[in-house]
């Protein structure tokens, strides 16, 4: 939806809710008469218990495939749909705080995951020098971030939601807010939603924790799968239901242009860098043995992912230079609001509740409570030395970096939905390093508290863009907006302790060899990964020539990406994500082109309703299997249990029983989403 263009109304909401008002107009929200329940019991355990749910999947999925996941949607649905199961209904003011607190799971992964687990993969590296971090150093990151994100926005409420009313599209609000508004129907919802969790989580355990077939699936059982490694050429197929359910919610021609960048590293580049590295008779670094005796998976892993890491990196900062205008633009726009501050109107006495908010006082005074909390953090909560005045300086880069860049990222969430901020993480890394070697602040302990720097940014500029969503769809409806803020921080502790939690699982993750998963195949951090390499940059410790050359060359790929206006993050992605990976994403992207694909006759009604089922079983496949990744991950946390507990023996799940046993399961798990999807029916 373009800027400019007159917003759809929402079927429910007051007709003025979507538009600018006139003058003198006022607009009225659904709700906007006290006494109905709001923040009951039933709304904070039940978002809680969410919350809990879906950071422990976002999880794992952002460092599976680098994808965050949007969890305020299927919250929605459960909130509506369970309600029926209580002796009283639940009210639409007790589904917003619902809502309002799960989907603090999103922003906080989405900052943690794209950059703590860069200090896991370093921490694992010989001679690096970066200590392993801790898991309340990882949740303190994650609830600090929160914390100032949040902050940092209230005092733009009544400029997002009251003075813009109306301006603004709002993608991700506007879908939230009909199934709210529009949630008679959630109730069947909300069971096709657990039904296929609960397929995912099944299908995913009969793979990573039964064994009953193969997880990885090669086509070497048939000649196809020979064929291509006698060309030196893989085709490799992840046998997992939460990747092909999130390939499904992003679409085709996403998930398209990750797996060409994937087919591009794998078909191209591989073979390639084998037809010339054959004939080269030492060891080259970062690779340890000779590229001749190198399968391809080893050779992408050596040398191939590191053009992939070029590439998301030159993307990130391309992304945030091309925003640059617009972020200027918001920057001066936010503080002329901050200047007029919250200004419910002079004539009123008494703040109606709908208006009710946060004093500034308070805010201030939590502004300042986050800064000391941060500045001890870094100084005494890191076990480094001598640290307190780099951490003061760190301090410093974090308010100033968030208090600008905060109201930004929830302005891009109000025009076109997404957050660009693994663009501004990557900034923040290049400031604090640089500052870092000025106060020849070096080493593992330098590279530790920059990313920590990166981590607490990256989750505060989430937090603001998912904040400022929750408030507008409590603007819609008439929640009061205090009660939002108390419980979005108690929301964002919770989210903060899963997160840290699952990360701290799927980190310890070993592997059968005895190596950790985490920045391997298994376990890919891609934005991570990218993170990492920028630190390697600035602190300069490895001094490998071909790994920076390629490097180098990924950034300049993503340049010529950008001139053909491909999506260049996408392609880079791909590039970086082992094949097994892509391949599902992709055939979930081509399963959501057939079920949304139109057919002769077909109502209106009855192709949103295919639609919207779809994406409803997706959401469920990729919920379901992504909780079930982390229970893995927990249960092969257990030396006597890395292998959980299979069915077959390693060598059957690998061969041709267990591949025709995987695509059996697969194809009938692909009947299932495309049929049963294309059968729904609108409403009459």
């Amino acid at each position: 939806m373009s800027h400019g263009s007159e917003p759809q109304e929402i079927k429910g909401l007051p007709a003025n809710a979507r538009r600018a008002l006139e003058p003198g107009e006022a607009y009225v929200p659904l709700v906007p008469q006290d006494g109905v329940p709001e923040v009951t019991p039933r709304a904070i355990v039940l978002g809680l218990i969410f919350c809990a749910i879906f950071s422990m999947a976002a999880a794992y999925l952002a460092l599976k495939l680098g994808q965050g996941i949007e969890a305020a949607i299927p919250i929605a649905i459960l909130a509506v749909g369970l309600s029926r199961f209580f002796p009283r209904k639940s009210t639409i003011l007790e589904n917003v705080i619902i809502q309002s607190i799960g989907a603090n799971s999103s922003h906080v992964v989405s900052g943690a995951a794209f950059t703590i687990p860069a200090l896991y993969v370093l921490a694992n590296t010989p001679g690096s020098g970066v200590p392993n971090p801790t898991l309340w150093q990882v949740c303190l990151v994650s609830f600090l971030g929160g914390c100032i994100g949040i902050l940092f926005i209230l005092p733009l409420r009544h400029h997002f939601m009251v003075e813009n009313h109306g301006i603004f599209p709002w993608p991700e609000a506007t879908a939230t807010a009909e199934i709210l508004v529009t949630g008679e129907k959630a109730g069947n919802q909300a069971k096709e939603l657990a039904i296929a969790a609960g397929i995912g989580a099944l299908y995913d355990s009969l793979t990573s924790v039964f064994r009953v077939m193969s997880e990885n699936i090669t086509l070497k059982t048939v000649w196809v799968g020979t064929a291509l490694r006698d060309r030196f050429l893989a085709f490799n197929f992840l046998n997992n239901a939460a990747t092909m359910g999130i390939g499904y919610i992003i679409g085709l021609r996403y998930s398209a242009v990750m797996a060409a960048g994937s087919i591009f590293s794998m078909f191209v580049l591989v073979p390639l860098f084998h037809a010339i590295g054959q004939h080269v008779p030492m060891v080259i670094a970062p690779g340890t043995r000779l590229i001749v005796e190198m399968s391809p998976e080893q050779v992408f892993f050596s040398y191939i992912r590191i053009i992939g890491v070029g590439a998301i990196a030159g993307a990130g900062v391309m992304g945030v230079l091309a925003s640059m205008p617009n972020m200027i633009r918001s920057i001066i726009s936010n503080m002329k609001a901050l200047l007029a501050g919250e200004k419910p109107g002079a004539e009123a006495v008494v703040v109606h509740r709908t208006d009710r908010s946060i004093p500034g006082g308070m805010i201030a005074a939590g502004l300042v409570t986050c800064a000391l909390g941060i500045l001890l953090f870094l100084t005494f909560g890191l076990g480094i030395k001598d640290s307190l005045v780099p951490a003061l300086v760190a301090t410093a880069v974090i308010m100033v970096i968030a208090f600008f860049f905060a109201p930004v990222a929830a302005r891009a969430i109000a025009t076109i939905g997404t957050n660009p901020i693994s663009g501004m993480t990557m900034l923040t890394l290049v400031i604090t390093g640089g500052l870092m070697l000025k106060l020849h602040f070096t080493g593992g302990y330098g590279m530790f508290l920059t990313m920590m720097v990166g981590g607490i940014v990256c989750t505060a500029l989430a937090a603001s863009g998912a904040f400022s969503t929750d408030l507008k769809i409590g603007h819609w409806i008439g929640a009061t907006p205090a009660r939002q803020i108390a419980w979005k921080f108690v929301g964002t502790f919770v989210a903060a302790l899963f997160t840290g939690l699952a990360m701290w699982l799927l980190a310890n993750q070993k592997l059968p060899d005895g190596a950790y998963a985490i920045g391997t195949n298994a376990l890919p951090a891609p934005q991570a990964s990218a993170m990492k390499a920028i630190l390697e940059g600035i602190f300069g410790t490895v001094s490998m020539p071909l790994r920076w050359y390629a490097f180098g060359l990924g950034v300049m790929l993503s340049i010529v990406l950008r001139m053909v206006e491909l999506p260049a993050l996408g392609f880079a992605l791909g590039m970086y994500l082992p094949i097994e990976l892509n391949t599902p994403l992709f055939l979930g992207g081509l399963m959501a082109h057939w079920v949304n694909r139109p057919k002769k006759g077909t109502s209106e009604a009855d192709a949103k309703a295919r639609e919207n089922r779809g994406v409803l079983i997706a959401s469920g496949l990729m919920a379901g299997g992504a909780i079930m990744g982390v229970i893995a991950s927990a249960i092969k946390a257990k030396d006597s249990w890395r292998e959980g507990f299979p069915v077959l023996s390693a060598h059957a799940a690998e061969g041709a029983l267990g591949e025709w046993i995987g695509l059996g399961a697969l194809v009938a798990l692909c009947l299932y989403v495309v049929i049963y999807s294309r059968r729904a029916k609108g409403e009459a």
